[in-house]
């Protein structure tokens, strides 16, 4: 039965996520296609800063689950270690924001 939970705890973990993704990106678009439609923006302009956005955040998270290893190693409860792992996971996420904000505003 705990089966059964934790793999429906898992797709609508899942499905909340495309559902986001897809809200965001609806909005995006709808965004862009409004801006053309007024002359504020260029419909042949690439914007090849979200790849550097992606990946300060992608490498940003992958560091600080690697950091949050440390905290499997120590005798902590159940709780305190998992309190330290996301919010090492979160805190070198926004490390990986800054940064990629930091690097946009450096090459305009």
């Amino acid at each position: 039965m705990d089966h059964i939970e934790e793999a429906l705890g898992a797709l609508f973990l899942m499905a909340g996520v495309v559902a986001v993704v897809y809200i965001v990106a609806r909005y995006n678009y709808l965004v862009k296609k409004a801006m053309i439609e007024k002359g504020l923006a260029n419909p042949n302009t690439p914007n090849k800063m979200q790849y550097l956005d992606i990946g300060c955040i992608t490498l940003s998270l992958g560091l600080g689950l690697m950091a949050s290893t440390i905290f499997t190693t120590m005798e902590l409860t159940e709780d305190t270690a998992d309190l330290l792992i996301w919010g090492t996971i979160l805190i070198f996420g926004a490390i990986g924001l800054l940064v990629a904000h930091w690097l946009r505003k450096r090459t305009k």
